[in-house]
């Protein structure tokens, strides 16, 4: 998806301004304006009962835990995904401690309430208690994040060690345009509450965190949006590393720009299509994490 603002003079900063990030003719929405002519293409599905969306969201989660054990983020028993569900807004699926990513299944996952209780789904093994804290206190302060990805990814790491913001050095970091933060206090491992209250104030109200000496973190009004952020923003912590190696200048995509392509790139639905290719390769090379 390329920025329309190739196409706009950049003599008149007033017209350029209400120009760039525009859409198409008769084309209403970002999402529209990804298929060529026009042609749609599938977004959120409606579900007629809570019982086939709650499948389909723990279907979703498990394979975001398949892609993230492909793309090499698992590090021991740490990092956790969490989606709200779709019927009690106060409760929560999660995955067990002790549980590659990779071999991640519908059956494996935990369901907790806000007090940390287990209430439904895999009662055989425990969650990791310093992620019931942080997705417990994110899911408390965001209504909006039903799904919340947390991992100590390598280049994540890597870039969280300097304190700082990614740059807006290519299109992809634009999708996190004043929308990630960084919370710079690292306390140990997340184990108190007031650990996982200060990760989500850190949060605020923005689509990612980078957690200093510690990870990152993302969230979404669905877990296919969460997770495809998170592996944006680790790829773009990667990209970040290898630019800032070169010790070379950088040019920045410049504001009106990157805030263009953050309107039309970052809209939830948008992002819940961006992650279905992964989805569907999840289930072409094994569709084993729906059991």
């Amino acid at each position: 998806m390329s920025s329309t603002s190739t196409l706009v003079t950049h003599s008149n900063a007033t017209e350029t301004s209400t120009k760039i990030g525009s859409l198409p003719d008769n084309v209403t929405t970002p999402l529209m304006a990804m298929g060529h002519g026009n042609v749609p293409i599938e977004g959120l599905p409606k579900f007629l009962s809570y019982a086939a969306q709650r499948q389909w969201t723990l279907e979703h989660l498990a394979c975001a835990f398949r892609v993230f054990g492909r793309e090499d983020y698992a590090e021991g028993i740490a990092g956790h995904i969490s989606v709200r569900d779709p019927e009690f807004s106060d409760r929560f699926w999660t995955n067990p401690l002790g549980v590659h990513f990779s071999m991640m299944k519908v059956s494996d996952l935990i369901c907790l309430d806000m007090q940390g209780n287990v209430v439904d789904g895999n009662r055989s093994v425990p969650a990791n208690a310093a992620g019931v804290s942080i997705h417990t206190a994110c899911h408390l302060a965001r209504p909006d994040a039903h799904a919340i990805c947390h991992a100590h990814s390598l280049y994540g790491k890597a870039w969280a060690s300097f304190g700082r913001e990614l740059d807006m050095i290519s299109q992809d970091a634009c999708y996190f345009y004043k929308a990630h933060a960084v919370y710079d206090n690292f306390w140990g491992i997340a184990f108190a509450a007031d650990e996982g209250t200060n990760i989500a104030s850190a949060l605020g109200k923005h689509k990612a965190t980078i957690l200093v000496n510690h990870g990152l973190i993302t969230v979404g009004e669905t877990v296919d949006e969460a997770a495809y952020l998170y592996t944006l923003l680790e790829k773009s912590c990667r990209i970040q590393l290898m630019v800032e190696s070169t010790g070379l200048p950088k040019k920045l995509v410049p504001d009106a720009e990157a805030a263009a392509t953050f309107r039309m790139a970052s809209t939830p639905e948008t992002l819940f299509v961006e992650f279905q290719p992964s989805y569907r390769l999840e289930e072409h090379l094994n569709p084993d994490f729906k059991h």
